[in-house]
């Protein structure tokens, strides 16, 4: 897929990779809509992207995610693709966190994304692209982080579900499951300590992968344990 001139809303933008995978696809030709929760951020990273749009999204709001989408394709002239980069994490065993944390991962993680997907896919006629940031938890679920592996398993089988319903039209559908990365994420934890992980990915590594993988109509972008790398199909 070409990807100068779709239009792209980027959920998740002010985070490290939302950022990053905002500022290549705008870098790359795209047209892109910023969405997050903190309006002073999103300002901050419109502006450096000549002035993006940026619509309020919180995942917690069962409504905002639809009116996310809306109003991206409002100021876009129309919706193309979907990235959805938003994600928090839990750390402890599963008789340690209450369920309020858990149902907060899952509808940040799970539910809240699928909520994107299904607004973006009556938006996007296509040709036209999702993109979900899974993680690597969906297919090696982690002791100590059982709910967070549980959620981007969940995401996961929902993309591989969505992409066999729109591949007739002309929608791909990109799960990207990368390992540990170089970023502040786990400081930002609803709970826990983060149990002992390898040694962080590079982050601007991944977002070309995804770049790439798009470009080639790639399905999945995974982090091969005995390869140590990622690999597209």
């Amino acid at each position: 897929m070409d990807l100068t001139d779709q239009r792209i809303l980027v959920a998740g933008a002010t985070g490290t990779l939302g950022g990053l995978l905002a500022t290549a696809l705008h870098d790359a030709g795209a047209s892109v809509a910023l969405a997050a929760r903190d309006a002073d951020a999103l300002a901050a990273a419109a502006a450096g992207l000549d002035g993006a749009p940026t619509v309020k999204l919180e995942l917690t709001d069962p409504a905002s995610p639809e009116r996310a989408v809306a109003a991206a394709g409002d100021a876009l002239g129309g919706l193309d693709g979907l990235v959805v980069a938003t994600g928090v994490v839990a750390f402890g065993a599963a008789t340690e966190l209450g369920n309020a944390t858990a149902a907060e991962v899952m509808t940040v993680n799970a539910t809240g994304p699928m909520a994107l997907v299904r607004a973006a896919l009556d938006r996007i006629e296509g040709p036209g692209s999702i993109t979900c940031l899974s993680a690597i938890v969906a297919d090696f679920p982690t002791a100590g982080m059982a709910v967070y592996s549980a959620s981007k398993a969940a995401l996961s089988a929902y993309l591989a579900a969505v992409r066999r319903e729109v591949r007739r039209d002309g929608i791909a559908v990109l799960d990207v499951r990368p390992p540990h990365l170089d970023t502040p994420f786990s400081e930002g934890a609803l709970a826990g300590e983060p149990p002992k992980l390898p040694a962080p990915g590079d982050p601007g590594e991944l977002v070309a992968a995804v770049l790439s993988a798009l470009r080639e109509d790639k399905r999945e972008l995974a982090y091969d344990l005995r390869a140590k790398q990622l690999v597209a199909t």
